[in-house]
Protein backbone atom coordinates (compact mmCIF):
# COMPACT_ATOMS: atom_id res chain seq x y z
CA UNK A 1 0.00 0.00 0.00
CA UNK A 2 2.85 2.51 0.59
CA UNK A 3 3.78 2.31 -3.20
CA UNK A 4 0.04 3.11 -3.96
CA UNK A 5 0.20 5.50 -1.65
CA UNK A 6 3.44 7.57 -3.00
CA UNK A 7 1.16 7.36 -6.22
CA UNK A 8 -2.03 8.49 -5.40
CA UNK A 9 -1.27 10.23 -1.69
CA UNK A 10 -2.06 9.32 1.60
CA UNK A 11 -4.34 10.70 2.82
CA UNK A 12 -8.19 10.02 2.71
CA UNK A 13 -10.35 11.23 -0.31
CA UNK A 14 -13.60 12.51 0.17
CA UNK A 15 -16.33 11.20 -1.86
CA UNK A 16 -19.72 9.57 -2.18
CA UNK A 17 -21.54 6.34 -3.07
CA UNK A 18 -22.14 8.05 -6.37
CA UNK A 19 -19.15 9.66 -7.43
CA UNK A 20 -19.44 10.51 -11.05
CA UNK A 21 -16.23 12.54 -11.84
CA UNK A 22 -16.81 12.00 -15.78
CA UNK A 23 -20.61 12.91 -15.97
CA UNK A 24 -21.56 10.11 -17.66
CA UNK A 25 -25.28 9.60 -15.38
CA UNK A 26 -27.84 12.06 -15.98
CA UNK A 27 -29.63 13.98 -13.11
CA UNK A 28 -32.14 11.15 -13.15
CA UNK A 29 -29.97 8.23 -13.35
CA UNK A 30 -28.17 9.59 -10.72
CA UNK A 31 -31.05 9.12 -8.39
CA UNK A 32 -32.05 6.27 -9.64
CA UNK A 33 -28.68 4.67 -8.47
CA UNK A 34 -28.67 6.70 -5.31
CA UNK A 35 -32.39 4.45 -4.48
CA UNK A 36 -30.54 1.08 -5.74
CA UNK A 37 -27.61 1.95 -3.01
CA UNK A 38 -30.38 2.28 -0.26
CA UNK A 39 -32.03 -0.47 -1.35
CA UNK A 40 -28.26 -2.53 -1.13
CA UNK A 41 -28.01 -1.43 2.26
CA UNK A 42 -31.27 -2.24 3.48
CA UNK A 43 -30.18 -5.91 1.98
CA UNK A 44 -27.04 -6.33 4.10
CA UNK A 45 -27.12 -3.50 6.90
CA UNK A 46 -23.03 -3.53 7.72
CA UNK A 47 -22.49 -3.43 3.60
CA UNK A 48 -22.05 -0.79 1.39
CA UNK A 49 -21.81 -0.35 -2.42
CA UNK A 50 -20.29 2.41 -4.24
CA UNK A 51 -19.03 3.31 -7.95
CA UNK A 52 -16.70 5.67 -9.27
CA UNK A 53 -16.27 6.72 -13.21
CA UNK A 54 -13.47 8.59 -13.68
CA UNK A 55 -11.02 9.67 -16.71
CA UNK A 56 -7.47 7.61 -15.60
CA UNK A 57 -4.44 8.64 -16.99
CA UNK A 58 -2.24 5.75 -19.48
CA UNK A 59 0.41 5.74 -16.08
CA UNK A 60 -2.74 4.58 -13.99
CA UNK A 61 -3.25 1.01 -13.34
CA UNK A 62 -7.18 0.57 -12.51
CA UNK A 63 -7.15 -2.41 -10.04
CA UNK A 64 -4.54 -0.96 -8.17
CA UNK A 65 -6.77 2.52 -8.17
CA UNK A 66 -9.62 0.98 -7.13
CA UNK A 67 -7.77 -0.64 -4.22
CA UNK A 68 -6.45 2.21 -3.34
CA UNK A 69 -9.75 4.22 -3.45
CA UNK A 70 -11.67 2.09 -1.38
CA UNK A 71 -8.80 2.40 1.34
CA UNK A 72 -8.64 6.02 1.49
CA UNK A 73 -12.31 6.79 0.27
CA UNK A 74 -13.71 9.04 3.22
CA UNK A 75 -17.68 8.58 2.28
CA UNK A 76 -19.90 11.75 3.20
CA UNK A 77 -23.17 9.94 2.59
CA UNK A 78 -22.41 6.24 4.48
CA UNK A 79 -22.78 5.85 7.92
CA UNK A 80 -19.85 5.59 10.13
CA UNK A 81 -21.47 2.13 11.25
CA UNK A 82 -20.38 0.59 7.76
CA UNK A 83 -16.68 0.86 7.68
CA UNK A 84 -14.83 0.21 4.11
CA UNK A 85 -13.85 -3.06 5.21
CA UNK A 86 -17.51 -4.04 4.47
CA UNK A 87 -17.20 -1.59 1.00
CA UNK A 88 -17.72 -2.50 -2.78
CA UNK A 89 -16.49 -0.35 -5.18
CA UNK A 90 -16.58 0.06 -8.60
CA UNK A 91 -14.59 1.88 -10.91
CA UNK A 92 -15.20 2.34 -14.71
CA UNK A 93 -12.43 4.75 -16.39
CA UNK A 94 -14.44 5.96 -19.19
CA UNK A 95 -10.83 6.67 -21.11
CA UNK A 96 -9.78 2.95 -21.66
CA UNK A 97 -13.08 2.03 -21.16
CA UNK A 98 -12.58 -0.52 -18.72
CA UNK A 99 -13.64 -1.66 -15.31
CA UNK A 100 -12.53 -3.56 -12.02
CA UNK A 101 -14.20 -4.27 -8.29
CA UNK A 102 -12.74 -3.49 -5.34
CA UNK A 103 -14.02 -4.85 -2.11
CA UNK A 104 -13.02 -5.32 1.66
CA UNK A 105 -11.69 -8.25 3.47
CA UNK A 106 -15.16 -8.54 5.39
CA UNK A 107 -16.44 -9.79 1.87
CA UNK A 108 -13.13 -12.55 1.34
CA UNK A 109 -15.42 -15.41 2.36
CA UNK A 110 -18.09 -14.53 0.10
CA UNK A 111 -16.82 -13.17 -2.99
CA UNK A 112 -13.72 -13.98 -4.79
CA UNK A 113 -12.33 -12.80 -8.38
CA UNK A 114 -13.80 -14.80 -10.24
CA UNK A 115 -17.02 -13.79 -9.08
CA UNK A 116 -16.43 -10.46 -9.59
CA UNK A 117 -15.47 -11.12 -13.13
CA UNK A 118 -18.45 -12.76 -13.69
CA UNK A 119 -20.38 -10.35 -12.98
CA UNK A 120 -18.68 -7.48 -15.09
CA UNK A 121 -19.04 -9.83 -17.89
CA UNK A 122 -22.72 -9.12 -17.37
CA UNK A 123 -22.78 -5.53 -17.77
CA UNK A 124 -20.07 -6.00 -20.56
CA UNK A 125 -22.71 -5.52 -23.55
CA UNK A 126 -23.95 -2.15 -21.65
CA UNK A 127 -20.77 -0.64 -21.10
CA UNK A 128 -19.78 -1.23 -24.75
CA UNK A 129 -23.15 0.67 -25.86
CA UNK A 130 -21.95 3.38 -23.00
CA UNK A 131 -24.94 3.00 -21.01
CA UNK A 132 -23.81 3.25 -18.00
CA UNK A 133 -26.68 3.69 -16.30
CA UNK A 134 -28.34 0.03 -17.42
CA UNK A 135 -24.23 -1.50 -16.67
CA UNK A 136 -24.61 -0.02 -12.68
CA UNK A 137 -28.06 -1.72 -12.55
CA UNK A 138 -26.57 -5.24 -13.68
CA UNK A 139 -23.90 -4.99 -11.69
CA UNK A 140 -25.65 -4.33 -8.46
CA UNK A 141 -28.47 -6.74 -9.14
CA UNK A 142 -26.25 -9.49 -10.06
CA UNK A 143 -23.95 -8.79 -6.64
CA UNK A 144 -27.33 -8.52 -4.67
CA UNK A 145 -28.18 -12.29 -5.55
CA UNK A 146 -24.76 -13.27 -5.35
CA UNK A 147 -24.32 -12.11 -1.76
CA UNK A 148 -27.61 -13.73 -0.69
CA UNK A 149 -26.95 -16.88 -1.99
CA UNK A 150 -23.45 -16.99 -0.05
CA UNK A 151 -25.24 -15.73 3.45
CA UNK A 152 -27.50 -18.23 2.61
CA UNK A 153 -24.81 -21.35 2.32
CA UNK A 154 -22.63 -20.08 5.10
CA UNK A 155 -26.38 -20.69 7.23
CA UNK A 156 -26.39 -24.16 5.84
CA UNK A 157 -22.88 -25.22 6.02
CA UNK A 158 -20.70 -22.67 7.87
CA UNK A 159 -17.50 -24.82 8.63
CA UNK A 160 -15.99 -24.16 4.56
CA UNK A 161 -16.40 -20.66 5.64
CA UNK A 162 -15.44 -20.86 9.08
CA UNK A 163 -12.25 -22.44 8.10
CA UNK A 164 -11.80 -18.77 5.86
CA UNK A 165 -12.24 -16.62 8.62
CA UNK A 166 -9.59 -18.09 10.03
CA UNK A 167 -9.70 -16.58 14.24
CA UNK A 168 -12.34 -14.37 13.20
CA UNK A 169 -14.90 -14.02 16.57
CA UNK A 170 -17.81 -14.08 14.02
CA UNK A 171 -19.69 -16.93 12.91
CA UNK A 172 -20.05 -17.16 9.30
CA UNK A 173 -23.77 -17.44 9.34
CA UNK A 174 -23.60 -13.99 11.33
CA UNK A 175 -21.17 -11.89 9.30
CA UNK A 176 -23.75 -10.49 6.86
CA UNK A 177 -25.52 -9.32 9.75
CA UNK A 178 -22.31 -7.99 11.91
CA UNK A 179 -19.30 -6.27 11.23
CA UNK A 180 -16.26 -5.69 13.21
CA UNK A 181 -14.83 -2.33 13.32
CA UNK A 182 -11.86 -0.98 12.01
CA UNK A 183 -11.72 0.99 8.60
CA UNK A 184 -8.18 -0.56 6.71
CA UNK A 185 -8.45 -3.50 4.45
CA UNK A 186 -5.67 -6.13 3.73
CA UNK A 187 -3.24 -4.95 1.63
CA UNK A 188 -3.61 -7.36 -1.19
CA UNK A 189 -5.13 -6.90 -4.53
CA UNK A 190 -9.12 -8.33 -4.32
CA UNK A 191 -10.32 -6.54 -7.73
CA UNK A 192 -10.95 -7.99 -11.00
CA UNK A 193 -8.12 -8.04 -13.75
CA UNK A 194 -9.39 -4.70 -15.48
CA UNK A 195 -7.55 -6.56 -18.94
CA UNK A 196 -10.44 -8.99 -18.71
CA UNK A 197 -13.18 -6.48 -19.00
CA UNK A 198 -11.59 -3.90 -21.15
CA UNK A 199 -14.23 -2.72 -23.17
CA UNK A 200 -12.95 -1.50 -26.97
CA UNK A 201 -14.07 1.12 -28.84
Amino acid sequence: MRDLDSQYGAGEVRMRRLSDVAGVLRMRERRKADKWFDQFEASFPQLFFSVYYGALDELSNIRQFGIWLLNHGAYEDIDISRPNDGGILLVVDVNSKTATMAFGYLLDVYLTEEDTFKILSKAHPYLLQGNHYKALGVVISKLSSLLRKRAAQARRNPEPFERQLGNSQLGAGNILQKIRSGHHMHDRPTATDPEQVKVHR
